[in-house]
C-alpha cells in the first residue's frame, strides 16, 4: 500500500493573467480552484496512473473539508487529522502570459500537540511493507525533525520512506537510510552551498548524498530531464520530452508519482526514471 502524508495540504488558487502590474487592478483570464500539497499532488497522479494510495496530513476549516471532498471525488482514501484553530492553507498561483509565474503561500495553521499524538498513532496503523511518501514543508508549529522522527517511530515496519523536501528538514533524514529523496537542482545546490553544473557534477553530490545515507537519489533538472543514483551504484540519466511548458505547479509531484508507480511494477530503475519524465 502506499500511503502520501501532506502536513500542509492547501487549495491552490490559479488564475491566468495577461502581466502582472503591482499596486494596480489585475483582471484574470481563467482561473482554477484544485486541492494540493506536494503530497496530495502524488496521490492524484497515482491516481491517474491506475494506483491507489492513502491520503493522510492535517486539515482544518472549511478549506481542509474542501480538500477532503476533492480526494473523495476522484476516489482517494484519506484519513486527515481535524485541526481545531484555524483553517487550511489558500495558495495563489499568478501564471502570467509570457510564462512567468508568482506563487504566494500562506503558513497554515497551527498544530496542537494533541493533534500532533493523532496523526502519529495513525501513521503506527501503516501497513507493513507499505510505501510512505513524506513530501512537502513541515508548519512551523511542528519540530523540524519531524520527519525524521516519523522514519525513526515507524523503523520497524520495513517501510520504503519517500522523501520529498528540502534544506534541514531533508539532511534530518539522511541517517535513517530513506528508500528515495527528490531534490531538484536548486534544493541539490542548496544543501552543498556550491552551483552545480552539468550532469555528471549532479550525479557526483547526488552520490554524496547516497554516502549519508539516502539508498536512491533522484535529481529532477527541469526543461533538462532527471538523473538517478541508485542503490546498487549504478547512475541513470533522462531527458525530458520535447515540448512547450504551460504550468509547472505539481510538475515535481507528478515525475515522484510516476517513478514509484513504475518501479513498484517494474521493479526497475532505469524504467522507473524513464517513466518518470515522460
Amino acid at each position: 500500500m502506499i500511503y502520501t502524508l501532506t502536513l500542509n495540504p492547501s487549495l491552490d488558487y490559479a488564475a491566468n493573467i495577461r502581466e502582472l502590474v503591482k499596486g494596480a487592478l489585475n483582471r484574470t483570464s481563467k482561473e482554477s480552484l484544485t486541492a494540493g500539497g506536494k503530497g496530495i499532488n502524488v496521490s492524484f497522479m497515482l491516481k491517474t496512473l491506475g494506483i491507489q494510495s492513502e491520503a493522510l496530513g492535517f486539515e482544518a476549516g472549511f478549506t481542509g473539508e474542501q480538500i477532503k471532498a476533492a480526494l473523495l471525488q476522484s476516489g482517494i482514501k484519506n484519513d486527515f487529522v481535524k485541526v481545531k484553530n484555524g483553517i487550511s492553507r489558500i495558495n495563489v498561483k499568478l501564471l502570467e502570459s509570457d510564462g512567468t509565474e508568482t506563487e504566494i503561500n500562506a503558513s497554515g495553521p497551527s498544530i496542537e500537540k494533541e493533534e500532533r499524538e493523532a496523526l502519529l498513532k495513525k501513521l503506527d496503523s501503516i501497513q507493513n511493507k507499505s510505501t510512505l511518501v513524506l513530501a512537502g514543508s513541515v508548519p512551523p508549529s511542528l519540530p523540524k525533525d519531524f520527519y525524521a522522527q516519523i522514519m525513526e517511530r515507524l523503523k520497524n515496519k520495513e517501510i520504503d520512506f519517500v522523501v520529498d523536501a528540502s534544506g534541514p528538514l531533508l539532511q534530518t533524514v539522511l541517517k535513517l537510510k530513506p528508500f528515495l529523496i527528490k531534490p531538484n537542482l536548486y534544493e541539490l545546490q542548496e544543501l552543498f552551498s556550491t552551483k552545480i553544473c552539468g550532469k555528471d557534477e549532479v550525479v557526483q553530490y547526488a552520490q554524496k548524498l547516497r554516502e549519508k545515507g539516502a539508498l536512491n537519489v533522484l535529481v529532477s533538472l527541469g526543461k533538462d530531464g532527471a538523473v538517478l543514483a541508485s542503490q546498487d551504484g549504478s547512475a541513470f540519466f533522462a531527458a525530458a520530452p520535447n515540448g512547450k511548458a504551460v504550468n509547472t505547479v505539481g510538475s515535481g509531484d507528478s515525475m515522484l508519482a510516476a517513478f514509484i508507480a513504475s518501479f513498484a511494477e517494474e521493479k526497475s530503475f532505469s524504467k522507473a526514471l524513464a517513466a518518470s519524465v515522460c
